[in-house]
């Protein structure tokens, strides 16, 4: 049996080397390589980072942390099905980022399951993801897999976590 071309784990600075990290995007590779140690340090976020399993190279990452939105950044027919608090929890994928050497290769998508799985797994409760688009093309990237921009941040997305695929989820992936 063959080893996977590439695995997710937990961001650790002393084990891996973000300095060839390239996206395209000056402020997610400057985030990765400048502020990222510091918002772990802090407890503000985790990373997971995508390895190339034969060049041993950072080929993508994301962070993730809690969070909550209004109930008002909602579409009316969500909020609807809500009881009336002023806010929902939610998990927040604020950066998602593929190196150009790896990107056309669906690794995009594989990530952003990722992110989901562990919100979906954490044993928090979680409404939904939340997603920070970075431009247009990113905002249609997210709603290629079903996310609706929030209502006054039209780079800002979420996707619903509803029961089914929590069930789904729990099916296909054991804890790590």
């Amino acid at each position: 049996m063959t080893a996977p071309p590439f695995r997710i784990e937990l961001f650790q600075k002393d084990k891996h080397d973000r300095t060839e990290f390239d996206c395209g995007v000056q402020e997610l590779n400057d985030y990765f390589r400048k502020q990222l140690s510091q918002d772990i340090k802090r407890n503000v976020t985790l990373c997971y980072v995508v390895l190339d399993n034969k060049a041993d190279a950072i080929a993508g990452y994301y962070t993730i942390s809690m969070g909550q939105i209004l109930l008002n950044e909602l579409p009316e027919k969500t909020v609807k099905k809500l009881p009336r608090y002023p806010s929902v929890p939610v998990a927040r994928v604020g950066c998602l980022a593929i190196d150009k050497r790896y990107q056309g290769q669906g690794l995009g998508g594989g990530i952003l399951s990722d992110a989901i799985r562990r919100a979906i797994t954490s044993g928090v409760a979680c409404f939904a993801v939340v997603v920070d688009a970075k431009d247009e093309g990113a905002v249609s990237f997210y709603e290629h897999f079903g996310f609706i921009r929030l209502k006054s941040q039209p780079k800002s997305l979420f996707l619903t976590v509803s029961l089914e695929l929590q069930q789904l989820y729990s099916m296909m992936f054991t804890d790590d």
